[in-house]
């Protein structure tokens, strides 16, 4: 099991576990982190499960592919490191990975 832990907007930070393969959002839903709505269900065609990539981890993460960064455009206070969570895929090298939730969702 991988660990993800996501930090709301007033600072609450929250660890949880999910398997390889899995996207971030699909952690979040399963073990109810609130604030990742997920409209779309994980395909990419709403921005309801931004979230922010911690500096840290910018880099291991990697700059979004062009069809989410199309999507990334209709986010409530998009950043550079601003990821939607459908579109991040669980790896080893990822265990530990922090994000920080926004404010609030589109």
């Amino acid at each position: 099991m991988l660990r993800v832990t996501f930090i709301s907007s007033v600072g609450t930070a929250r660890t949880v576990e999910g398997d390889v393969g899995q996207s971030v959002m699909e952690v979040a839903r399963r073990n109810g982190v609130e604030g990742i709505v997920a409209e779309c269900g994980g395909s990419c065609a709403c921005a309801t499960c931004h979230v922010y990539v911690d500096a840290d981890w910018v880099d291991v993460v990697g700059a979004p592919p062009a069809d989410e960064t199309d999507m990334l455009d209709f986010v409530f206070d998009r950043r550079p490191e601003s990821r939607l969570s459908c579109q991040i895929r669980l790896l080893p090298a990822l265990d530990g990975l922090i994000v920080h939730m926004p404010d609030r969702q589109n």
